[in-house]
C-alpha cells in the first residue's frame, strides 16, 4: 500500500500544467475518496494516499505532506495553503519501545468550509470544526471548535467567526 502511494504521488508530481487530465486521473487513483471539483497542486506527498478522503471543492496548494497512516477526512469547501503538513502517525514515548520500530496513528478530521493557512502543521487525532480558519504558521495540537479563528504555536482560539465578519464582504460585493 505504501509503495503504491509513493509510486502514484511521484507520477502525479511529474505531471505538467499541460497534463491536467492525467493529473486528475492519478490523484483519483491515489486518494481513498475524492469529491467533485478537487484541485491538488504538485508537489504533493503522502504515506499511503488511500487513507485520504476529500469532499467537494477541495483545494490543496503546493508542497503539502499528508502522513496518512490512519484516515484523514476533509469536508466540502476545504482550502489548504502551501506547505501544510497533516500527520496521523505517532511513535511511542518510551525509548525502548520506540527502538522496536513500533508506531501507531490517530485519525484526523477537517470539517466543511475550513481554511488552513500556509505552513500549518496539524497533529494526529485533531478535529477542526466546520467553518474554522487556521492562521499561517500554526501548529494544531488539539481540537478546534466550529467557526473559530485560531492561530499561533501551539494553535489557540483567537475568537469566533460571526455574522459581523460577513458585513465587510456584503458591502464590498455590492
Amino acid at each position: 500500500m505504501k509503495n503504491r502511494g509513493r509510486y502514484l504521488y511521484r507520477l502525479f508530481n511529474q505531471t505538467t500544467e499541460e497534463e491536467m487530465s492525467k493529473r486528475k486521473e492519478v490523484i483519483k487513483k491515489l486518494l481513498g475518496e475524492i469529491g467533485e471539483n478537487c484541485t491538488v497542486k504538485p508537489p504533493f506527498y503522502c504515506s499511503h494516499g488511500s487513507h485520504i478522503y476529500v469532499g467537494d471543492n477541495f483545494f490543496c496548494n503546493f508542497n503539502c505532506t499528508f502522513l496518512d497512516l490512519n484516515k484523514i477526512h476533509t469536508g466540502n469547501n476545504v482550502f489548504i495553503g502551501p506547505r501544510v503538513s497533516i500527520y496521523t502517525a505517532l511513535h511511542p514515548i518510551d525509548e525502548e519501545v520506540r527502538k522496536m520500530g513500533l508506531e501507531y496513528a490517530l485519525a484526523l478530521v477537517i470539517g466543511d468550509d475550513v481554511w488552513i493557512g500556509g505552513d500549518v502543521v496539524i497533529n494526529p487525532g485533531v478535529t477542526i470544526g466546520r467553518g474554522s480558519i487556521i492562521g499561517s504558521g500554526s501548529i494544531v495540537t488539539k481540537d478546534i471548535p466550529t467557526n473559530a479563528l485560531a492561530f499561533r504555536s501551539p494553535c489557540e482560539i483567537h475568537r469566533s467567526i460571526t455574522d459581523k465578519d460577513k458585513e465587510y464582504w456584503q458591502v464590498m460585493l455590492k
